[in-house]
């Protein structure tokens, strides 16, 4: 639920990114799934298929510490079913750890449906995958991601209740690109604040690596303060609308050369590496693309940089933060709003624990997450008779 990517009609580059990401942000060591599910805490892993409709999907539950597991449905053209087991393992990991950060009541789980969203998707695909939804009996809520819509939550709605991230017109919580952009915005404020010692980004350049929807709500309330933006994008229709605004646009490699003062990653994941880092002329590294770091040890230069990184799903939780305004009860955009500002309070606390226990923020990020799931799990189990 960050930027979308920038390379979703370019599958074979995103799985050269994609492998790149695996064998630099997990060890697996050869080891087989079932130890790795082990070892990362992972309780469930569910393959199933369809002959009829020709559903081939993962569904992926990593922890159910804080509430059910949410996470979107991703469907995506895999190149293997390994390839597609390791992804909903990844992905379900770190909606727990977005989940937590947010102080939400709810748990990372994820969905990968193995096919070409343009070619192969059909409603009763889409259906069909609602059922097997159905039968975890809500331990895992879905949700919208690359390759799936609203009306694909409809059809799924059709099979089961075991979903969120409905069309406003269908008693839902709509895009939630809104939310995502506003949490971005707050969690720049945050870092600026660290940085200068005041939130305020008037007058403050920011360059945008992608210029999606996303990203387009996050420049919305940037220009409201007065920054100045350079974005980039691969797409023509992204490129448009930035022109459309006035904006100053460079092309997609110049983007790391230019001087600003914060960079924002809104498109692909792992940009922030060992070839980008030394090219980067910024104070601040805030972005709503997922998996920034190509490696932990460029959470560590930067620190050592003295660039202020806002870990990912940290900034980009504001999707996450909309659909589980949807999971309590009627959904409120003013509660979901006033929601996601708390992101800035959010950010603040990484950078305190950052800087008490001298560590990165990417660091901080994750213990704070993993002690929200530790001290929950300590909580005494109280004997309810039936």
């Amino acid at each position: 639920m960050g930027c979308r990517p920038s390379i979703n009609h370019h599958p074979d580059l995103c799985w050269q990114i994609a492998s790149k990401l695996k064998s630099a942000t997990v060890k697996r060591n050869n080891l087989e799934i079932l130890e790795h599910m082990g070892a990362d805490g992972h309780e469930q892993l569910m393959v199933v298929s369809d002959s009829g409709s020709g559903l081939k999907a993962i569904i992926a539950i990593h922890d159910t510490t804080l509430g059910p597991a949410c996470g979107g449905t991703r469907i995506w053209p895999y190149m293997s079913e390994q390839e597609a087991v390791w992804d909903a393992l990844r992905l379900s990991r770190a909606m727990t750890y977005k989940s937590a950060a947010a102080d939400l009541p709810l748990g990372g789980g994820k969905g990968v449906i193995i096919a070409d969203s343009h070619n192969d998707k059909t409603e009763a695909l889409i259906r069909a995958y609602g059922r097997f939804v159905d039968t975890l009996g809500g331990r895992y809520l879905t949700t919208t991601d690359v390759g799936t819509t609203g009306r694909d939550m409809e059809y799924i709605k059709q099979e089961t209740d075991y979903v969120v991230g409905l069309p406003t017109t269908a008693g839902g919580s709509g895009d939630t690109s809104i939310m995502t952009g506003l949490g971005l915005y707050m969690g720049m404020k945050a870092c600026a604040k660290e940085v200068w010692g005041s939130d305020s980004l008037t007058g403050k350049t920011v360059a945008m690596q992608g210029f999606g929807k996303v990203a387009s709500h996050t420049a919305h309330h940037l220009m409201k303060e007065d920054a100045k933006l350079v974005v980039t994008d691969v797409f023509e229709g992204a490129l448009d609308r930035a022109h459309d605004l006035g904006l100053m646009v460079v092309k997609s490699d110049d983007i790391y050369d230019v001087e600003c003062d914060i960079f924002s990653p809104c498109a692909l994941g792992g940009v922030i590496n060992s070839n980008t880092i030394p090219r980067l002329k910024c104070n601040i590294v805030a972005g709503g693309a997922n998996n920034q770091l190509l490696a932990e040890s460029d959470g560590e230069e930067l620190h050592r940089l003295g660039i202020v990184y806002g870990p990912d799903y940290v900034l980009n939780s504001g999707g996450i933060i909309n659909v589980e305004s949807e999971i309590t009860g009627q959904y409120s955009p003013d509660r979901a709003r006033e929601k996601t500002e708390r992101i800035y309070e959010i950010m603040g606390r990484v950078i305190s624990v950052s800087k008490t226990e001298e560590i990165t923020t990417a660091e901080a990020a994750d213990r704070l997450a993993e002690d929200r799931l530790k001290s929950v799990r300590e909580i005494r189990q109280i004997y309810r008779s039936s």
